[in-house]
């Protein structure tokens, strides 16, 4: 079974640990969305791993942020996806970003021009426009509120797995990442419980960022093929207008995913693996 290497890479004021499947094809570069955490990429990335070195970064509590003080700012995100790359030598990989993970491939390419040889965003956060305009307090934000107030103890894994079982965000995941999610989504707590890998306070931060910096006017900027994922189900379809973002890419292209919400990867590994071939294979 092909398995990652769990590495750590010191990027300059922050250390980032990260998976790497030591393919031998051109890298491609993995982001998962907010609160999780990159082995809810790994029935992706084996299937890829043959052909493509992937490379998927964890990105929560790397970096100390206060969702009271505005968090973390998705274009410091952006710096820590661009830092990975010069650390590792890695020239115009391909990326592929859900979620928060999409808006941050776009951000960087602010901070270093034709940073991707292609790009695959699922769900990318690209919140409308306005919404860019004046700061947000933590009462303003309803994802980071409800992040700082998770659970984050339970005192065993089948209670933990009932909890998330009840959720309706985990209604329709892959049975697979399910199980990846609580093998790997959750740690030994100080008491012998169970808490979450990524933290409360880490998660919030990072949603307290995602109104941080304006990525529109990248958009028309960044000249490789892109291609926007949108899952048919998503209730994000009714505040994020992708495709119109998927518009403004010289060379963009929108996919609506059927039968998908949200959470495309996780509900729907394999189609998310033949939809990434597919695409990749174009010229």
């Amino acid at each position: 079974m092909v398995k990652p290497c769990i590495l750590t890479a010191d990027i300059g004021n922050a250390t980032l640990s990260y998976h790497d499947y030591r393919g031998t094809g051109p890298t491609l570069i993995l982001i998962h969305a907010t609160g999780f955490n990159p082995w809810l990429w790994h029935p992706v990335a084996r299937r890829l791993a043959p052909e493509y070195r992937v490379i998927a970064p964890f990105f929560c509590d790397h970096r100390d942020a206060d969702p009271h003080q505005g968090g973390l700012n998705w274009r410091i995100l952006a710096g820590d996806l661009v830092g990975l790359c010069l650390r590792l030598g890695i020239s115009r990989p391909i990326l592929a970003g859900h979620s928060m993970g999409g808006a941050v491939c776009v951000l960087a390419h602010g901070l270093h021009v034709d940073l991707a040889a292609k790009m695959i965003l699922l769900e990318p956060i690209l919140l409308p426009e306005h919404s860019y305009r004046k700061p947000v307090t933590l009462e303003d934000h309803h994802l980071a509120r409800q992040a700082l107030r998770r659970k984050n103890h339970w005192p065993n894994i089948a209670e933990a797995e009932a909890y998330f079982r009840s959720k309706p965000l985990f209604r329709h995941w892959d049975e697979e990442m399910l199980a990846l999610y609580l093998q790997y989504g959750l740690e030994t707590g100080p008491d012998g419980g169970l808490k979450l890998a990524c933290s409360p306070r880490g998660e919030a931060a990072i949603f307290m960022g995602s109104v941080s910096e304006n990525p529109w006017s990248l958009l028309p900027k960044i000249t490789c093929p892109v291609m926007i994922m949108e899952g048919e189900n998503s209730e994000s379809r009714f505040l994020l207008d992708l495709q119109d973002a998927a518009r403004r890419f010289p060379n963009g292209r929108h996919r609506l995913v059927p039968g998908a919400g949200h959470l495309i990867p996780m509900e729907k590994p394999d189609l998310t693996t033949a939809l990434f071939r597919e695409y990749l294979a174009t010229p």
